[in-house]
């Protein structure tokens, strides 16, 4: 029994290492700017305030903000 627990657990800790690697990849930046956006997007909409525009506008500038980091030069290189 002990076997049967030991790859369920192993399974379950699998698919969250799996979801934390595809959600938050490389830079964990773009993800919690994502995941504000998505709160602040529903307290909006909650309030009447059409506010779609909002999450695209927010991938778009992270994204971008990404970019220039990963790729901006470093000094001593």
């Amino acid at each position: 029994m002990s076997t049967a627990l030991s790859r369920v657990a192993a399974g379950v800790g699998a698919f969250f290492w799996f979801w934390y690697g595809f959600i938050v990849g490389d830079d964990w930046t773009v993800a919690a700017a994502v995941g504000v956006a998505l709160l602040i997007t529903a307290a909006l909409n909650q309030r009447g305030i059409i506010a779609w525009w909002l999450l695209p506008l927010t991938v778009a500038v992270a994204t971008a903000a990404s970019l220039r980091r990963t790729v901006a030069p470093r000094p001593g290189c």
